[in-house]
């Protein structure tokens, strides 16, 4: 299991309507690559690259080498899980990261006009 969490463009779509949203967005039906980051929003590419400089994909584009795991052995229990589509980004952290992590990514989504949803702890939603 792991800590998610999930960053989306604050305009598409309202509290009220986004049950119904993620349960079709989490089909993964976009037709693209969910580890491209060209694909989504201008604040969500820098909110991911600025994410992703703190924790790592763990596969895809800007994953970390072996050698650089080895260099730092800490790194890998940072790499973390990315599906990008078109308005959202969603994480998946090791749970042992995940205090760190909600930290990281609220300070982030605030920083960056992005909306959280809270997935793994009680699905609240927090808008810029």
């Amino acid at each position: 299991m792991s800590y998610d969490i999930l960053a989306f463009d604050p305009g598409c779509v309202t509290d009220a309507d986004f049950s119904e949203w993620w349960d079709a967005q989490s089909e993964w039906t976009e037709d693209h690559s969910y580890s491209d980051v060209g694909v989504t929003t201008a604040d969500l590419q820098v909110f991911y690259r600025d994410l992703a400089q703190v924790f790592p994909p763990m596969n895809g584009p800007g994953a970390p080498t072996g050698e650089a795991i080895r260099d730092d052995p800490e790194l890998e229990s940072r790499t973390s899980s990315y599906a990008i589509g078109t308005s959202l980004v969603y994480v998946a952290f090791a749970w042992s990261q995940a205090k760190e992590a909600r930290r990281v990514f609220g300070a982030l989504a605030e920083k960056h006009g992005v909306a959280v949803a809270w997935v793994s702890d009680n699905s609240s939603i927090v808008r810029p």
